[in-house]
């Protein structure tokens, strides 16, 4: 939970925000649950803010989005979701921080020649939160190995604006290579030592870039120790054994900027090693940004979530079963669950439990 939030405004307090991206490949078939894709192992159980993007995603996007809810559970609300194709975001916050946040605004950008064909670009999701202003921007560039040009200028299309904001979080699938071949990628990961990557990111095309200047100015990125997260052959843990033999590579990446140097610590940066349903894995990377206080100019939500999925999470209240407190108790947790307020305590020897489903 952010340290001091509670009825009066934090002062130089912290939220944790876990930012994930993953290319599904379009997939229908998903875990009835999510726990190995929102609490990655070496993570802590939860945090304040979850913010998803996924990219390929699968048909059903609001099946998708209340499997993330059920994962996450009743004291989480989903803030707010959007779309561009198959290009979705997600932001689940916890039910007693969303009052605290402004109305989320939202953006999209094509990057494909035709517009109405919407696998790349990018779609983004800005509000405030205390007096602090966040943007996530969740974006597919050009595949191919060839296409280094071209996802350059992805970048370039999508980058407007990014100034307005004091903490950016730009993260997907940029489909940067390693600049060497299969068999020579293959010969660097078998003599890796664990958890060092530098002889194979020495390679890496976006880290290349950035050194140049030419992508993410003013981006940083958290040390890489994890392998490379694309092609893997669905449902394995192994490389691209097909005819085409694509060399492995780290197409999906975090990026952060900050206003104020310090305000934005990495906790942890990884990959879901556990996902095996496409052909990538998820990256995630764990976050503690600093929260400044609101100004009097900033219209907060009220506690408004996004109602587009519905809370199907399926919560159990110890409940005494007497006719003449049933309403009353009932009606406590109605209020509870719609954010209304603490519900009371109940006692060990309540009779009974009441399931509700939300």
């Amino acid at each position: 939970l952010i340290s001091g939030v509670g009825k009066t405004e934090p002062c130089g307090k912290n939220l944790k925000i876990f930012t994930a991206t993953w290319n599904m490949n379009g997939k229908k078939d998903l875990p009835e649950r999510l726990d190995d894709f929102l609490f990655p192992l070496g993570t802590e159980s939860a945090q304040d803010l979850y913010v998803i993007g996924v990219q390929e995603g699968c048909p059903y996007r609001q099946e998708w989005e209340s499997r993330l809810q059920r994962t996450l559970g009743h004291r989480y609300v989903l803030l707010h979701s959007a779309a561009h194709g198959v290009l979705y975001l997600s932001l689940f916050i916890r039910r007693n921080l969303i009052w605290f946040c402004s109305e989320v605004e939202c953006a999209t950008v094509t990057t494909r020649f035709f517009p109405m064909i919407k696998t790349k670009g990018a779609v983004a999701a800005s509000f405030t939160f205390f007096g602090t202003s966040f943007l996530f921007i969740n974006s597919h560039f050009a595949a191919g190995d060839s296409k280094l040009k071209k996802r350059i200028q992805n970048y370039k299309k999508i980058i407007k604006d990014l100034h307005r904001f004091d903490e950016v979080f730009w993260f997907g699938d940029f489909n940067f290579r390693l600049s060497k071949s299969r068999s020579e990628v293959d010969s660097i990961l078998e003599n890796l030592p664990e958890n060092d990557m530098r002889s194979l990111l020495q390679y890496d095309q976006l880290s290349e870039e950035v050194t140049k200047g030419s992508i993410f100015k003013g981006f940083k990125e958290a040390e890489i120790q994890f392998r490379p997260t694309y092609k893997f052959d669905i449902g394995s843990d192994d490389y691209d054994t097909s005819k085409k033999q694509r060399a492995p590579s780290y197409t999906d990446r975090v990026m952060y900027k900050s206003r104020n140097q310090d305000d934005i610590h990495v906790l942890k940066y990884g990959s879901c090693t556990l996902m095996r349903q496409s052909d990538h894995k998820p990256v995630f990377g764990l976050f503690r940004v600093k929260v400044r206080p609101r100004p009097d100019n900033i219209t907060l939500t009220g506690g408004r979530p996004d109602l587009g999925v519905p809370m199907t999470c399926c919560i159990s209240f110890p409940i005494k079963l007497d006719a003449q407190s049933t309403h009353r108790k009932l009606k406590n947790i109605s209020r509870l669950a719609r954010g209304g307020g603490e519900a009371r305590s109940w006692r060990a020897n309540d009779l009974g439990f009441f399931f509700i489903c939300l």
